[in-house]
């Protein structure tokens, strides 16, 4: 294997990485409108991951770098053809960062409600639009001979992409509930654990119809595995939350994102961009690759850092594991 193949599949893991992690943080801003009754219940929501959703939001940083070192024709056709979506996304996770720091700087009402829609909004606007980018980062886009994209947003909103959006949606809430169920005490748990199964449901037609589209048009064998593993668990997840099992939903649910951007992966391989005008004009691991010497640093950098950020995020996760509900809430406040 090829070091241009090595970084292909460790630039997917990156990203399907962030999608685990910080899918059930879109979600749970998400459901700071669908699940919490009162700024109380809001709250809770938030502190869940509190701790945890700029360490999560590494990833993308990683994943991001990692194509401009790894891939810079990729990385130049992608950001300048999706500049607008990207930017929106870009936006959106400043103004939820600030959210999340800023809401409980002052006590008045109307200044923590502001900010709680500003939370809802900037964590459902990018869990669609990630959909919508990797629905057409998978279908192709319009690249021309010299790999530069020729085409316009309107061009992005097709109905595989648009389909794929409302998949990340509604994926990522269903994580994010499934998360919540795990992490909070009381009515709030049993309300998130009834939601999770409701949402699930709805997931799961969603994303068999997109799975199955993409396979149809893009899949091979390879694929079909990985899409037989993310319908096997998210349907396990969805039983698992009936059940009342939240540790065992909440890894079946991950193991769904997993396989699920796992088969966009395998389906665009060799390609990192396809071109919808002529095949032979697509991104592929090969023409979009830096020098083999860029790649061989990159690898020794990666095999020394890796180690330790997994290490220092999964000692996070351990030290805030425990369950919160309304009533620390309220221990706080005094």
């Amino acid at each position: 294997m090829e070091l241009h193949d090595v970084w292909f599949v460790l630039i997917a893991v990156l990203w399907i990485g962030y999608f685990f992690l910080e899918g059930f943080d879109f979600g749970i801003g998400v459901l700071t409108k669908l699940l919490a009754r009162d700024r109380t219940e809001r709250r809770v929501l938030i502190n869940t991951i509190g701790p945890v959703w700029d360490g999560n939001e590494v990833w993308l940083l990683t994943a991001g770098g990692a194509t401009f070192a790894a891939f810079p024709e990729w990385y130049a056709t992608l950001f300048s053809g999706f500049y607008l979506p990207l930017l929106a996304i870009l936006v959106c996770l400043i103004v939820r960062g600030v959210g999340f720091e800023y809401r409980s700087k002052r006590p008045e009402e109307r200044w923590q409600t502001n900010w709680e829609h500003a939370i809802f909004w900037t964590s459902l606007i990018p869990a669609v639009l990630w959909g919508v980018a990797f629905g057409n980062i998978v279908r192709g886009v319009k690249i021309d001979r010299d790999f530069e994209y020729v085409g316009n947003l309107g061009d992005l909103l097709n109905p595989y992409a648009l389909l794929g959006g409302l998949v990340t949606l509604t994926l990522f809430t269903f994580h994010g509930a499934v998360f919540a169920s795990l992490k909070t005490l009381g009515d709030i748990r049993a309300r998130a654990r009834k939601l999770a199964f409701t949402l699930g449901l709805v997931t799961a037609v969603l994303a068999l119809v997109f799975l199955a589209w993409t396979q149809a048009d893009k899949g091979d064998g390879t694929s079909l595995i990985a899409l037989i593993v993310a319908v096997a668990a998210l349907f396990g997840a969805v039983g698992a939350i009936k059940a009342g099992r939240e540790g065992w939903s909440f890894a079946l649910s991950g193991i769904t994102i997993a396989a699920a951007f796992a088969m966009l992966f395998l389906t665009m391989f060799p390609n990192v961009m396809p071109s919808s005008l002529d095949p032979a004009w697509s991104l592929t691991v090969s023409n979009a690759s830096s020098s083999p010497y860029t790649l061989k640093i990159m690898t020794w950098l990666a095999a020394i850092a890796t180690p330790l950020v997994l290490l220092y995020q999964s000692w996070t996760y351990w030290v805030f594991r425990k369950r919160i509900g309304t009533k620390h809430i309220a221990d706080a406040a005094h």
